[in-house]
């Protein structure tokens, strides 16, 4: 009875505190009654607690004497035992912000703080706490935010890190899809909002740096209409992740991934008109060089992004790069038996050649002996690498040659398949032979693709394909309108205007049929399909302070 009293007279105390003050009309003069709420917040009554709450954030901006004190008592009370006395102190926060902004940036880091609240109606509180000092002062509610993003200390407890991924979270799900009303004025705060995002990518995973590049792609900064210089501001972000600086060393699996996963993050900025020269700079000193020492699925995976991002290189990069890709070339167009022909390889490969080759054609003559004038000194017409064609179309020949029986045997195959599939029973056997038959199809267009690419390169003046005519083989599939000739269309235009509509070449673009072409389709970032062409891989153990984790 006497504990019952006790609370009963503390609640009326605060009553009476609360009554007078708002009755006052110099509110400052009151001074006791104030000291005496935030006393009671301190108190063992709950609900006296839960009413000091209120009361503190209400009046504080009268007793700026008081204002440290009271926030201090107020903070205790948003980790107060009871859940009641938590919510409410949460939701009084950002009135001690209202006329008082110079604390702002601590309110909001202690709301950071409690985003690891395990109640909902606590979460929500404080969601709603931060967007309110959000809409208060974006800029520096962001910078704090952010702060708790690329903090490099250690994170010797596994609640500090949970509190970081609630920022994240927290900035993905509530302030990104409301950047259009948050992010005023536009352009300035777009620009605050991408060097936030530039200095604190110091410390995270693949996907949370994936997260923040498709945001600044969004913002207008960036937009359609965005000059390159903005779009490459975009690539050297990501070249900054890259660790394009270091060292390449073939036994660290987890760069080479991360290599991969951001030279493909960086093919749409690419094709935007950003200068793809750092990324191949590297790719020809540090990568090409060990290129045989590498794991064969992150071989195959360095071709096809290679393959990808060939029609975007820079003339004077396709220059230097065209050397390793004729060398590497090579090394895939010697004799072997059928089974050995890594097909998917040579068509990568013959892909990314003939891009190169389309913008430095003369380059060629030193590499494969073909005679093609530029009126430039580079073309070195008076020297005699007539050794290099023989040695060349002999190998182009011998592929051809494994392509169509390779052709014939997969074809055999896919009968094989659908009479399989017609008697499979069970969803597990028809599931495994549709994928038997999307492999076969898939090396079926690599054949076809090869056979399209190496014919026109057997005249001493060939034509080498700068479009995108040629559809990868892992490519989505789409349908064409079929000429009654099979051949590809655009191809025949393409070989008019190079000179060389010759036979062979009609038969390279009869044998890379429509039927097993796919739609070339810029890729906007990283897929999440798996390790299939080396998208959509995570990765962690980067070391602290240099980016990925």
């Amino acid at each position: 009875m006497a504990e019952a009293s006790d609370e009963s007279t503390d609640i009326e105390k605060l009553y009476e505190y609360g009554e007078r003050l708002n009755e006052a009309k110099d509110k400052s003069q009151n001074v006791k009654e104030y000291e005496g709420i935030i006393e009671a917040a301190g108190g063992f009554s709950v609900k006296a607690r839960q009413l000091a709450a209120q009361l503190i954030p209400k009046f504080v901006k009268y007793f700026p004497t008081l204002s440290e004190q009271a926030l201090d008592q107020h903070v205790n009370l948003c980790v107060d035992e009871e859940l009641g006395v938590r919510v409410q102190a949460i939701r009084g926060l950002p009135l001690f912000c209202k006329d008082t902004p110079e604390c702002l940036s601590k309110i909001v880091d202690v709301l950071v703080q409690l985003l690891v609240a395990g109640e909902n109606v606590e979460r929500d509180a404080v969601h709603k706490a931060l967007m309110t000092l959000l809409r208060q002062d974006i800029k520096t509610s962001l910078t704090v935010l952010f702060k708790h993003v690329g903090s490099t200390e250690e994170r010797s407890t596994d609640e500090t890190e949970s509190m970081r991924e609630k920022v994240i979270c927290y900035i993905r799900d509530k302030v990104f899809p409301l950047k259009a009303e948050l992010l005023t004025p536009q352009e300035q705060m777009e620009r605050h909002v991408t060097d936030l995002v530039k200095k604190n990518l110091q410390d995270v995973t693949g996907a949370e740096f994936k997260m923040f590049m498709d945001f600044l792609r969004r913002l207008s900064l960036f937009g359609q209409n965005a000059p390159t210089e903005r779009i490459q501001e975009l690539v050297e972000i990501i070249e900054g992740q890259a660790d394009l600086d270091a060292q390449f060393d073939v036994s660290d699996g987890d760069h080479m991934d991360r290599l991969i996963s951001l030279l493909n993050m960086a093919l749409p900025l690419f094709m935007r008109g950003a200068s793809s020269s750092k990324f191949f700079n590297y790719l020809i000193k540090q990568i090409i060089p060990v290129f045989d020492e590498l794991p064969e699925d992150r071989k195959l995976d360095l071709l096809k992004n290679l393959a990808e991002c060939s029609h975007y290189v820079a003339p004077q990069d396709s220059r230097q790069l065209l050397p390793s890709v004729v060398q590497l070339l090579k090394k895939h167009m010697i004799r072997r038996k059928l089974e050995d022909i890594k097909f998917t390889n040579v068509e990568c490969l013959l892909y990314t050649f003939h891009h190169l080759a389309h913008k430095t054609p003369n380059a060629t003559n030193s590499l494969c002996g073909y005679k093609i004038v530029t009126g430039q000194p580079s073309d070195r017409l008076g020297e005699d690498f007539s050794e290099y064609y023989k040695d060349f179309t002999e190998r182009l020949g011998i592929v051809e040659d494994l392509a169509k029986a390779m052709i014939k045997k997969l074809t055999q195959g896919m009968a094989e398949h659908n009479r399989l599939m017609t008697a499979a029973k069970t969803d597990e056997e028809k599931n495994i032979i549709k994928t038997q038959k999307q492999n076969t199809t898939s090396e079926l267009r690599a054949c076809n693709n090869i056979l399209a690419m190496t014919q026109p390169l057997h005249s001493k003046s060939p034509s080498f394909i700068g479009d995108k005519k040629i559809n990868l083989s892992w490519k989505e599939a789409t349908k064409f309108s079929v000429p009654s000739t099979g051949a590809v269309s655009g191809q025949k235009r393409a070989a008019a205007a190079n000179g060389s509509g010759t036979s062979a070449a009609k038969k390279g673009r009869e044998a890379g049929g429509v039927q097993n072409q796919l739609v070339h389709k810029a890729l906007d970032g990283l897929h999440s399909s798996g390790r299939t062409g080396g998208r959509g891989r995570g990765w962690r153990g980067r070391g602290r302070g240099r980016g990925y984790r």
